[in-house]
């Protein structure tokens, strides 16, 4: 037998049930992870369609274009269910036979760790798109520049420094958190 709910002063009440304003923008990613769908299936559709016309390097762009759209949404599936288990509601997935892995232990820190390296992975694709059309720079007509690829390199490095200093961030914490628990007892 469950227990009963405790009743909160109205003003708890208000600031925690805050937390469903937060849903409209769940569903808006929903709806823009519908678009990612769509943006697929048109690239699909052109690569199958123009397959016969296409170099091995220009199959190999529109394939990491592909990758590119999936991992984006891997990225928004991670922020739709992460997020909204973590924010707003639980999902009560437990024991369901297509409940993600991940889902069993995510918290915000594990959220912020696996958005970084999902970024990280979207960066890696659109640097060696840029890497392989360098062959490029120069000549016109074409959106690379020395700069243009420079920095796109410097940010991406950027990713990966973040993402280190998140996830050591991270495990400083649970590591004085473990100790604290530990004095505790």
């Amino acid at each position: 037998m469950s227990q009963p709910t405790p009743r909160l002063n109205p003003l708890p009440a208000l600031i925690f049930s805050s937390r469903w304003l937060q849903l409209p923008l769940y569903l808006g990613l929903i709806a823009a992870q519908g678009v990612y769908v769509f943006l697929f299936l048109k690239e699909l559709w052109h690569l199958i369609h123009d397959v016969a016309g296409l170099t091995e390097q220009k199959v190999m762009l529109s394939v990491l274009g592909l990758i590119d759209v999936v991992m984006i949404s891997n990225l928004l599936v991670m922020v739709i269910v992460g997020g909204y288990e973590t924010f707003v509601s639980r999902l009560r997935l437990e024991g369901h036979p297509d409940q993600p892995e991940w889902l069993s232990h995510v918290n915000a820190s594990v959220l912020k760790v696996k958005l970084a390296m999902a970024i990280i992975g979207i960066s890696s694709i659109h640097l060696l798109k840029t890497f392989i059309e360098a062959g490029q720079l120069g000549v016109d007509g074409t959106n690379y520049t020395v700069q243009g690829v420079m920095w796109q390199t410097i940010i991406h490095c950027v990713f990966i420094l973040s993402a280190i200093g998140i996830a050591w961030t991270d495990r400083i914490m649970a590591m004085t958190s473990g100790k604290r628990e530990q004095l505790a007892h």
